[in-house]
């Protein structure tokens, strides 16, 4: 058991952690961005009891004090924090790059002070691009097709090279494109799902592009996995499902699932820039096989049906006539 600082904490990957965090009796402290509301993001969608186990401290990644603060008396590290939405990054790169670049930063530089026992960074396939061989492998180039994956390619860069530099104990997760429960509407499962659910019309960007889908549940296993491997010190790993599915096969099995006759049209501000958009994402997970045990236990089937239920049943946290940058 060990007491982690966990940034990103109120986001949808981040509260899925910290759940699987304290059911293994870790002490957890939830770094999230300060607001006047006093919101925790899906912190307050966790049951009561495990919301009473988890320490909010409210700060900004780009604020070394906070962090450095922050990070004061844990041994491990998960940083999840960042800004994650690539539509939201074309708007604004500069508080895309700040955030990712400098608060990554922010945090290597804390836990080498504290002498942290282990920082688990994450990264993105959106740092690869559209696929210039599949399966990909961790070894495969990274292009930065749009703000926030040249962000989190920086980051990642910046997190070898203090692994390199001063042997900093770092592990970096790759997570391919996650789906779950408390997912906002900005990515295309939910959009999707919310949609099929009230509407007569499902409203998409491009349907040619494939991803490569894990359901959050088996992301969030992969990073405390990645806490726990010595063999995973200094390493990039894939968390892939190893398959991928046209955006297009994905919406039609997601209406067969929902059960309603809606119909299906283009809408162009949901279409990224020619150049930006990735076309293929299908990764390789062999590495986090061997360095971590590590492989997807729940079926895209699965997934989606699970995902259908829980939106039907928050519907009230979801805007379907609005596109969600």
């Amino acid at each position: 058991m060990s007491n982690v600082l966990l940034t990103g904490a109120g986001g949808f990957i981040g509260s899925h952690l910290a759940e699987q965090l304290v059911a293994r009796g870790h002490t957890v402290r939830a770094f999230v961005r300060y607001n006047g509301r006093g919101d925790t993001g899906h912190i307050r969608d966790l049951a009561s009891e495990v919301r009473a186990q988890i320490e909010v401290i409210y700060g900004d990644l780009r604020d070394s004090h906070a962090v450095f603060e922050a990070a004061r008396g844990v041994d491990t590290i998960y940083h999840l924090g960042a800004l994650i939405a690539i539509p939201y990054s074309y708007v604004h790169p500069r508080e895309t790059i700040e955030t990712n670049v400098i608060g990554t930063l922010n945090i290597l530089e804390a836990a080498r002070e504290h002498q942290i026992r282990r920082v688990v960074h994450t990264s993105t396939s959106e740092v690869y691009g559209t696929a210039r061989f599949v399966p990909i492998t961790e070894e495969h180039p990274l292009q930065g097709q749009s703000p926030y994956s040249a962000s989190k390619i920086a980051a990642d860069k910046i997190v070898e090279s203090f692994f390199l530099s001063f042997n900093l104990p770092v592990v970096t997760v790759r997570p391919f494109n996650t789906y779950g429960p408390r997912q906002s509407a900005r990515a295309v499962i939910p959009a999707t799902i919310v949609q099929a659910l009230t509407q007569s019309v499902v409203r998409l960007g491009d349907q040619r592009p494939t991803r490569d889908l894990n359901f959050v549940t088996d992301t969030a296993r992969g990073f405390l996995l990645a806490a726990e491997s010595e063999q995973a010190l200094g390493q990039t790993i894939n968390l892939a499902n190893q398959a991928e599915i046209s955006i297009g096969d994905l919406v039609a099995k997601i209406i067969h699932l929902v059960g309603r006759p809606v119909s299906i049209e283009t809408d162009h501000t949901r279409l990224r820039p020619a150049a930006s958009e990735v076309f293929r994402l299908y990764g390789d997970h062999q590495r986090a096989r061997a360095l971590l045990g590590w492989e997807p236990q729940i079926s895209l089937d699965q997934g989606l049906r699970r995902t259908i239920d829980w939106i039907a049943q928050h519907l009230d946290q979801y805007d379907p006539t609005r596109y969600q940058v």
